[in-house]
């Protein structure tokens, strides 16, 4: 059974795998390595492996000094060679799972990670899957493909969900204080699952199967995404009454109960809450049931960006500018404040909208110098954030770094559209979107 190997896990003495080390995985494996455990990182990267191998970061947010520390000390290695997995205690899946450009699920990362597992599985080890995805994932892909190899899921390999919390750049909450939500496949899954995450976050809740885990990360994405997509329609309806949407979420916020305050922006960005919601649409799909406020706040949310362009035109023409040919420039790549993460942000899509009116775009983020490849946006890769002083007929601000908190609007040659509130609106100057 599980004994042996919650023995170890208790004690600290697993070697943990963890497969896939990027915003997720890395802060994991650096937590398990603070906690005193052997951590073997796997990714499909050899550029990733050998900067991790060679003590360095390649995440803006994340130090390099641990990573160098437990290297040269032999508790922390890289590596591509899936084959190792052999070694682990623990295999902890942490990979991207993307929509299609269908909007539907993409597993493909999740069930290539764990058919290169496959082969080197041996009984006694636990595996926990953290990447977001449908309810019965857990139970409906990987399972089978393990039992399919010969072991018993809850007898000789134990399997749980888990899904990752991470919030990148936050100071306030980190993978040891987020709690941890777990679910089994069987009970003595559940009690491995425990036994993985016990030592090393504050709060583990268990939930009762890998079902329910599922479904509560979708449910916490769901209901931000929803709460967004509130916000971003008030503010279209404000801004025709000429009311500050931000003026207003700030007075409401004063409120001690019953009011959480969302803010709008130019679209929604991260690796979570532009693609979670559909992956319950797409599920419940299977059911007959049908997500109405999912799919409409997906609506909404997707068509902030053309709204953004659509503003960015009205001020061009303010100012006796056309679209075509206009330099603008991009304030902000990343999705949001104080990190480098660019997933999924709607400053590309402002970008790509912008062009294909005859605009010319440019960018300008301290966080990303340079745009690095990715599936949807691989034309814009290479591509140099530009300075600010150059000649532009429009500046959007879309991400509110704290390095922009040095700009002052009024010595801008160009007008400023900002989707943030970040500046004081400016008649003829700074104007919102």
């Amino acid at each position: 059974m599980n004994t042996e190997l919650i023995e170890k896990l208790n004690t600290g003495q697993a070697l943990i795998g963890i497969v896939g080390l990027g915003y997720v995985g890395l802060p994991l494996a650096l937590r398990y390595l603070e906690v005193g455990y052997k951590v073997l990182g796997m990714d499909v990267d050899q550029s990733k492996v050998d900067m991790l191998n060679s003590g360095q970061s390649y995440i803006r947010h994340i130090p390099s000094a641990p990573i160098q520390k437990n290297v040269q000390a032999g508790n922390f290695q890289a590596t591509t060679d899936f084959s190792l997995a052999r070694q682990a205690d623990a295999l902890i899946l942490c990979v991207p799972t993307p929509l299609n450009k269908h909007r539907e699920p993409d597993l493909s990362f999740v069930i290539s990670s764990l058919e290169e597992i496959l082969p080197h599985l041996r009984s006694g080890q636990v595996i926990s899957l953290e990447s977001t995805t449908y309810p019965g994932t857990t139970d409906e892909e990987l399972r089978p493909r393990i039992e399919s190899t010969g072991f018993s899921v809850g007898a000789d390999i134990f399997l749980v969900y888990s899904p990752e919390r991470e919030d990148p750049g936050n100071p306030e909450y980190n993978t040891r204080n987020i709690p941890k939500v777990c679910g089994g496949s069987t009970l003595a899954c559940m009690e491995a699952g425990m036994a993985l995450y016990g030592r090393v976050i504050d709060r583990v809740v268990p939930v009762s199967s890998t079902r329910a885990a599922e479904a509560v990360k979708l449910m916490e994405n769901i209901f931000r995404s929803v709460n967004i997509a509130l916000v971003n329609e008030l503010k279209t309806a404000f801004m025709k009454m000429d009311i500050d949407i931000f003026e207003v979420v700030r007075a409401a916020s004063t409120k001690p109960f019953g009011y959480m305050p969302f803010y709008p922006g130019p679209g929604l960005g991260g690796h979570c809450i532009p693609i979670d919601p559909f992956y319950l649409t797409w599920k419940a799909r299977e059911y007959d049931v049908a997500t109405r406020f999912i799919e409409l706040a997906g609506e909404i949310n997707t068509s902030m960006p053309y709204f953004v362009v659509q503003r960015a035109a009205e001020v061009l023409n303010e100012h006796e500018k056309p679209m075509k040919n206009a330099r603008i420039l991009l304030l902000g790549l990343a999705y949001k404040p104080g990190v480098d993460d660019d997933r999924e942000s709607p400053t590309y899509k402002i970008m790509d909208i912008l062009n294909s009116k005859g605009a010319k775009s440019f960018y300008n983020d301290p966080y990303v110098p340079v745009i690095r490849p990715s599936r949807e946006y691989a034309h814009f890769a290479g591509q140099e954030s530009s300075p600010l002083d150059g000649a532009y007929d429009l500046i959007i601000l879309c991400t509110g770094h704290e390095e922009y908190k040095v700009i002052n609007p009024e010595q801008l040659k160009a007008p400023v559209l900002d989707t943030r509130g970040f500046f004081p609106e400016l008649p003829g100057k700074v104007y919102r979107a």
